[in-house]
């Protein structure tokens, strides 16, 4: 149930972040914006090692598989990306395409059995829904 409950949240967390990171960005540039984006997170997540446990930051040169520490740098594309869709098409389109691509991408991840992810067998129901997905899409964008 957390998993379900968390996915929402971080659903409608984006969403929001989305917008005050276009408006940002209306206001200064997209370096400056996305700077700041990546550099308060940064801060929180030191305000929260600060708290809750002080684990080793020396464990992040122990982690296999060195690309899998390129998140932030794709974090940062993330946050270009979206500003960008956001300020061209506006909040409701950008976030049904981005979902329709992390859709599309996750499932060929565990289609393929990237990243050390488990390999998931092709499963038309799966195919299937992810069609729906784009007709809403088309259905939204409708005039």
């Amino acid at each position: 149930m957390w998993g379900f409950l968390s996915a929402l949240i971080s659903g409608a967390l984006m969403s929001i972040q989305g917008v005050f990171n276009t408006n940002v960005t209306k206001q200064t540039s997209l370096w400056v914006s996305t700077g700041w984006v990546q550099f308060s997170a940064f801060l929180v997540c030191v305000a929260a090692w600060l708290f809750t446990g002080r684990e080793s930051i020396g464990a992040l040169w122990q982690v296999e598989n060195k690309y899998t520490l390129l998140g932030g740098v794709i974090g940062a594309f993330i946050t270009i990306t979206v500003i960008q869709s956001m300020g061209s098409l506006g909040p409701a389109r950008s976030v049904m395409l981005i979902v329709i691509s992390q859709l599309a991408v996750a499932y060929l991840i565990e289609l393929m059995g990237l990243f050390g992810v488990e390999r998931a067998d092709f499963q038309w129901r799966k195919l299937f829904g992810m069609l729906i997905c784009i007709a809403g899409v088309v259905i939204f964008k409708w005039k």
